[in-house]
């Protein structure tokens, strides 16, 4: 039997709640073996984040020829890329690899609202970065930033918002509305012919620290399993969804707490 393996490529956050950390948890409760490769340390917590030390573009695409020529990636999860020499070396070795599927997390603020993006690189971001992925999963302010435009509210605003993203090169866009309010949290996942509406009760937690790291890390869990797009991000969000009504469960840190990765198991 095939053993699914999927790859994320993003900054390590040392409190685990987020980042790498998060990524690999979200992999191993969902089935599928976590390979990583590192592009940024951060000094983090539930509180913030106090540094962060770039990894050298040179020794991230060593780690990327290490993982592609060994293991059999079914699927590419890409966060924090940092800055503009990571996200061109990244950019070199997935036209090398052609993986099959990329999701892009364009991370460029924390929860907690520090910058993990130099501004130079946002860009790279959109023009070399997106067009090589399958999958982009911004949220609201992530999408409006990406545009240079306001944060929209409405949703036919949302959709528009969308289709200008697929315009950058991507096949498929899918826009997080947990930054919106109401009783619901409501994902737009918009493709060429098609959007669909994915909503969810809004749970009240404080304890969010790591979801937009998780919910991009478990579609790429289910592409690496052989799903279809939207199936992938379907279980992706019935999955994550879990985790945040789970997550108080946990007692961790003075600040936004993580969610429960694990909370199938315990």
């Amino acid at each position: 039997m095939t053993t699914p393996v999927a790859l994320t490529i993003a900054g390590s956050d040392s409190s685990g709640g987020a980042g790498i950390q998060a990524d690999l948890k979200t992999f191993a409760a969902l089935g599928v073996y976590g390979a990583s490769v590192i592009t940024a340390l951060t000094a983090q917590n539930t509180r913030g984040v106090s540094a962060i030390h770039a990894v050298p573009p040179e020794f991230v695409t060593a780690q990327l020829d290490a993982v592609f020529g060994d293991l059999d990636i079914g699927a590419v999860k890409i966060g924090m890329v940092a800055q503009l020499s990571t996200i061109e070396a990244i950019v070199a070795s997935l036209k090398r690899y052609s993986p099959k599927h990329v999701v892009l997390d364009p991370v460029m603020v924390a929860t907690s609202g520090d910058r993990l993006l130099a501004t130079e690189a946002v860009d790279a971001l959109r023009t070399k970065l997106i067009p090589r992925a399958s999958l982009i999963t911004p949220n609201l302010p992530e999408a409006a930033a990406l545009l240079g435009e306001g944060v929209a509210s409405r949703e036919a605003d949302i959709e528009a918002q969308g289709r200008r993203l697929l315009a950058m090169g991507c096949p498929a866009v899918l826009i997080k509305g947990g930054h919106a309010d109401g009783t619901e949290s409501v994902d737009y996942l918009i493709e060429a012919k098609r959007t669909a509406r994915l909503a969810a009760p809004r749970l009240a937690t404080k304890n969010t620290h790591g979801t937009g790291c998780s919910l991009s890390s478990a579609i790429t869990a289910h592409l690496a399993k052989g799903e279809a797009m939207e199936s992938a991000v379907r279980n992706a969000k019935i999955w994550i969804s879990a985790a945040l009504a789970a997550a108080d469960r946990l007692s961790v840190g003075h600040g936004r707490g993580p969610i429960h990765h694990f909370h199938r198991y315990y």
